[in-house]
């Protein structure tokens, strides 16, 4: 008897033996210490930190200036680049758990990393391969001289992954998780983790986007003739698309002042010195959906088209979920792919879906192009790969030729088509076919009234009437999407309006904080005020005051502002465009801003500094903006719970101009500082100050004079 007992614990142990070491989460490929620190000698970089902490790298080649960024980006930042490394492997559910896994399923189900692997030699050049071997190093370099500094796991870093950073992250940008969301909309699950993908680890709210303001004077409309470029992107103030500073200068030509993500060997916007560009979101309509009629509701093999019946593309998607400790539960997925791209399953049947970049791996390679080009042609003929799927971008250079695309990589499809609609699978001559020439979509160059703006809105209104395209030139299926912002309104009642633009008026319009009389909020607040049942209601006349006496400002001394604000954003959406409104109805949305408000501050009209705060570490100040003003401030906070804190909106900004002298003048700051995660480094909030007071940096352009100022300069490896 007692061998049987002994016997059955002997199984019962061999049993959870077997099932820890099933859910013990591997490591992950084995780090080479040593060959990291051996590769970082064939790199030779000069980091130089200024006054303010930004790195300024300087090295004979691009492939040492991209080492030297990437060990300087990581020192500042290095645990965002764990997450944007996970995320672009497949494995974030591996450290997030359950919410994450509909994340690492999709980026096998786009297949970034397959067209990489087949790619990855044929579509980018040596100089690009030679720039991201080098980024690579830097980052191994950083992981390997100190052990413990990186996650298990995490190292080697190799160029794979950079590549994979902008293919599984570009689309996500014109929207695509938008678009899969409404073909899952009822499948709770699949819907949550993409609300996950931007809320937790994009760090955007699932009612928001990422927004921007991009503005160019040509000499013809300055004051003094100066050519004047602002780059202000608006974008979460943490986490995997938050900006950080740098300048690149290699003996090769490579030459920039600019705004990179974790994981970006090269700069994505900014100024060199002889141009520089800004981009905006656009929304153009880049995906499609297909309905498919499959032979196997529950496990298709086969689906109809063009009157066969055709086997899918097959693959499986396998990742590892977190569950407590170091175990982690394997999970493999199925992956299909049809003639029009990846296929789900969904509540309404099997869906195929097309989009923007599919199989494209080429951003990397028109990015480094872009930072490489000397003047407005060979920019342009780097814009033209269309590998960099979407974005608004406003040009100008030292010439003063200022420029405007609406660049999208426009799929070629049929015209007859009504693509807001599912289209029928089993149709051939609905399939995409291919992507439409550079400038299909709507572009200016040098326009006669000397300006281009824009703000997430319309490209019918990017300059004067005569200059700006004209949307009856535009087919419906080329799918341009026109909206309108306040800031699009604010930047053509201000810019537009001024045919002599100083200096001064450059920046100051693009700090201004005013909601246009057509702005959807100011419509919905006279709408409001001149509703009879709402002024019946006794309950509201305080509150109907204080929208009547309002400014129209989100400047922080609006005793207005508050009350309008969480009106609008109850009865609006957090972007007060209509969109994702929690109170559609007016009434209700404004007696909850009024209660919200009365809890939170003890009156309905606290000034706009008391519930608009800029926080970062000891550091907590008052701002000026609010929701799409062009001074952009986005703020979550319930205000019933007292101030609310920004989380969003202007971040890194830069104003550059080239003299009629041909001198040029650059500007920048950042919202917080170099020193993204290092609570302890004076670089942490060093340039909040500034930033909530919309002050400005002056980076040192010349060696010399950053020399002067320097607080670091080393060798990595060396």
């Amino acid at each position: 008897m007692r061998k049987l007992v002994l016997l059955g614990a002997g199984l019962v142990g061999a049993g959870l033996m077997a099932a820890a070491l099933y859910l013990w989460t591997p490591s992950g490929a084995s780090f080479d210490r040593e060959a990291a620190l051996g590769a970082a000698k064939a790199y030779n970089a000069r980091v130089i930190r200024d006054k303010w902490g930004v790195p300024h790298i300087y090295g004979a080649r691009d492939a040492d200036v991209a080492f030297g960024l990437a060990y300087a980006h990581a020192e500042d930042d290095w645990k965002t680049f764990e997450e944007v490394l996970l995320f672009t492997r497949g494995r974030l559910a591996e450290r997030n758990g359950k919410s994450a896994a509909i994340t690492d399923y999709l980026v096998a189900a786009l297949g970034a990393n397959e067209a990489i692997t087949e790619k990855y030699a044929s579509d980018l050049s040596p100089e690009t391969q030679a720039l991201i071997d080098g980024y690579a190093a830097g980052l191994n370099f950083y992981c390997a001289e100190k052990r413990g500094r990186c996650a298990n796991g995490i190292a080697p870093v190799t160029p794979h992954d950079i590549v994979a950073g902008f293919a599984a992250r570009t689309p996500f940008f014109y929207g695509l998780e938008d678009e899969l969301k409404k073909i899952f909309e009822k499948d709770e699950q699949k819907s949550a983790g993409l609300d996950w993908l931007k809320s937790a680890f994009l760090r955007v709210t699932p009612e928001a986007e990422l927004g921007s303001n991009a503005m160019a004077v040509a000499p013809s409309r300055s004051a003094d003739g100066a050519v004047r470029l602002m780059v202000n992107s608006h974008q979460p103030f943490t986490g995997p698309v938050a900006w950080y500073e740098a300048r690149v200068k290699s003996g090769e030509g490579w030459d920039m002042i600019g705004g990179v993500f974790p994981g970006s060997p090269i700069i994505l916007h900014g100024v060199a010195p002889d141009l520089g560009w800004a981009f905006t979101v656009n929304k153009p309509d880049l995906v499609d959906v297909y309905a498919l009629e499959v032979d196997n509701p529950k496990k298709p093999v086969k689906y109809k088209f063009d009157g066969e019946w055709r086997e899918f593309g097959r693959g499986v998607a396998r990742f590892r979920v977190k569950l407590w400790g170091p175990f982690s539960l394997p999970v493999s997925r199925p992956l299909l792919r049809s003639v029009h791209g990846p296929v789900f399953e969904t509540p309404n049947g099997w869906r195929a879906v097309s989009f923007a970049g599919d199989g494209e791996i080429r951003a990397i390679e028109q990015w480094r192009r872009m930072n490489k080009a000397r003047n407005f042609d060979g920019w342009r003929a780097a814009m033209s790969m269309q590998a960099i799927p979407s974005f608004n971008v406003v040009f100008a250079d030292r010439t003063g030729r200022i420029a405007y695309f609406y660049n999208m990589a426009a799929p070629d499809r049929a015209a007859e088509w009504d693509w807001s609609k599912t289209a029928p699978g089993e149709r051939a001559d609905l399939v995409w076919k291919g992507v439409l020439p550079f400038g299909t979509a709507p572009f200016v160059i040098a326009p006669a009234s000397g300006y281009l703006v824009n703000a997430n809105n319309e490209p019918w209104k990017v300059s004067a009437p005569q200059d700006s395209p004209k949307a009856e030139d535009y087919p419906d299926h080329l799918g341009v999407r026109a909206r309108s912002t306040n800031r699009g309104l604010r930047e053509q009642e201000l810019y537009g309006a001024d045919a002599s633009i100083t200096a001064e008026e450059f920046v100051a319009y693009k700090f201004d904080d005013v909601y246009s009389a057509d702005s959807e909020l100011r419509r919905l607040i006279t709408a409001t005020l001149a509703d009879e049942t709402i002024a019946a209601d006794p309950a509201l006349a305080p509150s109907l005051e204080v929208l009547r006496i309002w400014d129209g400002s989100a400047h922080r001394t609006s005793r207005g502002a508050a009350l309008a604000i969480a009106f609008g954003r109850n009865a609006l959406g957090l972007l007060l465009n209509g969109d994702g409104a929690a109170l559609p109805d007016p009434k209700a949305a404004l007696a909850k801003a009024a209660s919200d408000l009365t809890a939170g501050f003890n009156r309905l009209d606290p000034e706009w500094g008391e519930a608009n705060r800029l926080v970062r570490g000891d550091f907590n100040a008052p701002l000026d903006g609010g929701p799409d003003t062009l001074r952009a401030i986005y703020s979550l906070s319930d205000y019933a719970k007292g101030p609310g804190e920004a989380i969003a909106g202007d971040t890194y900004i830069m104003n550059a101009e080239w003299a009629p002298d041909g001198t040029r003048a650059i500007r920048t700051i950042h919202q917080f500082g170099a020193a993204t995660l290092d609570r302890a480094s004076p670089h942490y909030a060093d340039q909040a100050p500034l930033f909530a007071d919309e002050q400005w940096k002056t980076p040192a352009m010349t060696l010399d004079a950053l020399l002067a100022e320097a607080t670091r300069d080393y060798r990595p490896g060396h």
